[in-house]
């Protein structure tokens, strides 16, 4: 019980020490967190499969895709069957997805995906069989097959009984790549790197870095999204355009961020940014608390009466206004607009509508989000 009173207690300290945004704003970060190469993205692949020896938790026998699915795969086997007399409770049609580096070499191996898509309950103890996944124009880069792992169970019978999500598995190295992405950026002479959260400042903080490094002007920024760097021709030679990459993606840099509060209000969460500027304002605020108190009233009949005990109830409504309190905001920072709601002793949900009636004022200059 003592330990949990001090950790109470760190925690209420915690929320109450004054917070320094301009340490917050000053945060160096990497170019590769920041940034990605232009011509290295990933590929999505998906396919459509088969999972057999399902213990009765597959499709039933009004998914017809699948009973389809298994006549045309038996008679390509050699084996005719009539679709009729077909029955797959151990068997469900999936759609099997993956993402493919381009530095996913052939013969290496990719986890998979693996979802329903019949009126299965349960992938658990399943296996996928061969499977090829293509991209959106049809080409096939992966072929998939394996046991299946869904990370939980699905028990029914008198109750339902289910951990995690049973139609959707995965299967760690079950795609076997065939087909490698080509890397575009190699034939060129130059880098163009595509920031994550495009911005000019940002952008021309990236390229002055990378000149000061290289003490050269090899870098410049095209636009808020993208900064082209020149390769040197030391770099150029086989193997060299790898150490030239390594060095850039180290180089710190400050980004910069827009001003902006983004709001929840469902879950009452509110992040600020660095950079807010708030203007004089006003800020009132008050409660209104509304208690109902019912009293049940007994009334007992005469003695020796044929009359019944009947029993009404007293509602009691009570209204009780807090009187307003107005602050006068004159911070320049959202520093101090936090302050002094902290002050105002407002809940999460009040200071979403002071920040939203700030905003309506013109005294919040920045963006408002709310999602």
């Amino acid at each position: 019980m003592k330990m949990k009173k001090t950790f109470i207690l760190i925690l209420a300290l915690i929320f109450l020490l004054p917070i320094s945004f301009e340490s917050i704003g000053e945060v160096k970060v990497r170019i590769k967190d920041i940034t990605k190469i232009q011509g290295i993205e990933e590929t999505q692949l998906f396919g459509y499969g088969l999972v057999v020896g399902l213990n009765g938790t597959g499709d039933k026998k009004g998914t017809s895709f699948t009973i389809q699915s298994i006549s045309n795969m038996l008679q390509r086997l050699g084996i005719s069957v009539d679709s009729q007399q077909l029955k797959l409770k151990n068997v469900a049609a999936v759609m099997v997805t993956c993402t493919l580096s381009p530095f996913n070499k052939i013969g290496s191996h990719i986890d998979v995906t693996v979802s329903s898509i019949g009126d299965a309950t349960s992938l658990q103890g399943g296996t996928l069989l061969f499977t090829p996944l293509q991209t959106i124009d049809g080409e096939v880069y992966v072929v998939a097959q394996g046991q299946i792992s869904i990370g939980g169970f699905n028990i029914s019978g008198g109750g339902l009984a289910q951990k995690n999500h049973p139609t959707v598995g995965r299967i760690p190295g079950g795609g076997i790549v065939k087909k490698e992405i080509s890397l575009t950026f190699l034939n060129k002479g130059n880098l163009s790197l595509v920031l994550s959260y495009p911005d000019f400042v940002t952008a021309e903080h990236i390229a002055e870095e990378i000149n000061k490094t290289f003490s050269n002007s090899l870098a410049k920024a095209q636009d808020a999204g993208i900064v082209k760097v020149e390769i040197p021709e030391e770099y150029k030679k086989e193997g060299a355009l790898v150490d030239f990459i390594s060095q850039i993606e180290e180089i710190y840099v400050i980004p910069d961020t827009k001003a902006k509060v983004v709001i929840n209000e469902k879950t009452g969460t509110i992040v600020t940014g660095k950079n807010i500027k708030i203007s004089k304002v006003a800020v009132s605020h008050g409660n209104l608390f509304v208690s109902i108190k019912t009293t049940p009233i007994i009334s007992q009949p005469p003695p020796f009466s044929e009359g019944e005990t009947v029993t009404t109830q007293k509602e009691e409504i009570e209204v009780k206004e807090e009187k307003g309190r107005m602050t006068l905001v004159e911070g320049a920072t959202v520093e101090e607009l936090v302050q002094a709601l902290n002050a105002l002793g407002v809940t999460p949900r009040d200071i979403i509508a002071i920040f939203q009636a700030i905003k309506e004022a013109g005294a919040l200059q920045g963006e408002l989000v709310i999602i």
